[in-house]
């Protein structure tokens, strides 16, 4: 069952045009020693050792909680415990969907998320909201918000994979958030600050599906 709800998360984060990993862990214990953060816990109430419920206490909020298990007599502490939802196995793809919708709906309104950025031995927070793109000049990162420019080293790649499915690799070379797109044409995504972004020739159809589905809550007619 731990494989089919795995790659059923996986089709989900596809489906939705997300960037972010999914892990697998085999117990409670192997999970809240590990030092990462997560947005999305997806737990077994049931597991070896320390408990479903317990390992959501030791998360403290700072992720939303699924409990997926096969015992629907312990629902009551599942949401003693702020759980999103509670799925009884067996789990179907069109119910798994419907509450990580609603894990995210409630991850918006958390609060923004940040990217913490170290250089020079120090540490600086950047709120994603805020990040307009970002650009990659050899091994030299920049990222642009409306005001500001934070640049160090690293690659896209590695940026990517810290930011969440409002940003897009239009380019090799840059990472735009669609949030801030205006328009896109000629190989050109406009910023509503005013700054241009490159869109490579083979992403232009995928951006534009990209942005009519991250836009779809906004789009009252169609051009006929």
């Amino acid at each position: 069952m731990l494989g089919k709800i795995k790659e059923m998360a996986e089709w989900y984060v596809r489906s939705k045009g997300l960037h972010t990993g999914i892990r697998v862990f085999f117990s409670g214990e192997e999970l809240v020693g590990e030092s990462g953060e997560y947005d999305v816990l997806l737990l077994d109430l049931m597991l070896p050792g320390m408990d479903g419920v317990e390992v959501a206490r030791r998360f403290g909020g700072r992720s939303r909680i699924i409990f997926v298990t096969a015992y629907k007599e312990y629902a009551l502490d599942a949401f003693d415990v702020g759980a999103v939802h509670y799925l009884v196995k067996p789990v179907t793809k069109e119910r798994l969907f419907l509450v990580l919708d609603r894990a995210r709906e409630q991850l918006g309104q958390t609060g923004c998320r940040t990217l913490a950025l170290i250089k020079n031995g120090g540490f600086e927070r950047i709120l994603t909201d805020n990040i307009m793109y970002c650009e990659v000049f050899g091994h030299r990162l920049c990222i642009y918000t409306a005001d500001s420019c934070y640049e160090y080293s690293g690659t896209l790649d590695m940026l990517e994979g810290q930011l969440d499915g409002r940003f897009f690799r239009c380019h090799r070379s840059f990472l735009v958030n669609m949030a801030h797109i205006l328009s896109v044409d000629r190989g050109t995504a406009v910023l509503d600050s005013g700054d241009r972004v490159l869109v490579s020739r083979r992403r232009q159809q995928e951006i534009m599906q990209r942005l009519l589905f991250f836009l779809k809550d906004e789009v009252t007619g169609w051009e006929r």
